[in-house]
């Protein structure tokens, strides 16, 4: 890594080492802090603030890519929380890391559309990194509970690049 993560502040909530639930097969899900869509309904409220979970460290970091590198039973990397873009500058670090370091298709869940992160300069940059993106605020009132990978009718899930796996 040729910069430091902390330098960015991120927060981590939560590391799932194994999960079915963020994406198409097993996945490694990486839950950041820091969330300014406020949806009513939201699964996770607790993610709003950005100061809540610990600083994403370097050796943090470096811990979470050697459990990915160590799991070969892997399908996935998933990033969530909050929403990721809360950080754009830090998002886009922490994922040009993962995927120099991992060869794993990533995803990655925002209350952004896609149209909004593509109009804001510092919002796009990430996009480059992400196989797959799971865009959209949560609307309470368009909950479906038979989607696969979002909670509300107008949530999408958008193919970002070839080396996406949409199913497993």
């Amino acid at each position: 890594m040729s910069e430091s993560i902390e330098s960015y502040g991120i927060r981590l909530l939560n590391v799932y080492r194994e999960t079915i639930c963020d994406g198409p097969g097993l996945r490694y899900s990486i839950y950041l802090a820091g969330c300014r869509h406020a949806c009513p309904g939201c699964h996770n409220p607790e993610s709003w603030d950005p100061e809540v979970g610990v600083l994403l460290t370097d050796s943090i970091l470096s811990q979470i890519i050697k459990e990915i590198k160590d799991n070969p039973l892997l399908d996935g990397i998933t990033l969530s929380g909050g929403d990721p873009f809360y950080n754009p500058a830090g998002l886009a670090s922490l994922l040009r890391t993962m995927r120099t370091s991992c060869s794993l298709p990533i995803w990655c869940y925002t209350g952004y559309t896609l149209e909004a992160l593509k109009a804001d300069p510092l919002l796009a940059i990430p996009l480059i990194y992400i196989d797959v993106l799971v865009e959209g605020p949560f609307v309470r009132e368009l909950f479906d509970p038979t989607l696969r990978w979002r909670g509300s009718r107008n949530q999408r899930v958008i193919r970002l690049s070839d080396n996406a796996i949409l199913e497993r």
